[in-house]
């Protein structure tokens, strides 16, 4: 089982081959509250802990280190892709589009298995969530048709008829 220290180099290691040093990493020891993770190690292994406002959000318990790695560059690398993306953003195309392929770019470099099981979960998002290239179009109509005394409801219906939503 490695030191706090030693996670701490690690993570610092991998951050810097994704360019990602100081990018949403993680405390050790201790948390700094405001949702930003630590990172605990005790008898029963490694914790992951997200603490907002005094309340524990998550804990991800592993004896395996590989696992929480992989738990905090899930992380590390969705913020450094979606920053990414706004930084080369494309209008009227759905952000995700840039940000997962950054994304499972990025954990490739760090972990092909990693960059396997999260391309699937963003399959999985997909299915249930389709790209949506004209969101910002909705948006827009959505907007103007409010501005022209259109109930929200409404004006979300007019909006999708002029520009359907994508099917899932």
């Amino acid at each position: 089982m490695l030191t706090l220290p030693e996670i701490k180099s690690e993570i610092d290691r991998l951050a810097n081959k994704i360019g990602a040093a100081g990018y949403d990493l993680p405390t050790y020891g201790h948390t700094e509250d405001g949702a930003r993770p630590h990172i605990e190690s005790d008898s029963r292994g490694y914790h992951f802990v997200v603490v907002e406002r005094g309340q524990e959000l998550r804990r991800v318990t592993t004896p395996d280190l590989d696992e929480l790695l992989e738990t905090i560059f899930l992380g590390v690398t969705s913020s450094v892709s979606f920053r990414y993306e706004l930084a080369h953003r494309v209008e009227a195309q759905d952000c995700r589009r840039i940000a997962f392929q950054h994304q499972i770019e990025l954990l490739s470099l760090l972990s092909p298995s990693w960059a396997e099981r999260e391309s699937k979960r963003h399959n999985e998002i997909l299915r249930k969530h389709p790209f949506d290239d004209c969101s910002s179009v909705h948006a827009t109509l959505c907007k103007d048709y409010r501005d022209k005394g259109q109930s929200p409801d409404a004006a979300w219906r007019k909006a999708c008829e002029q520009y359907p939503l994508p099917v899932t």
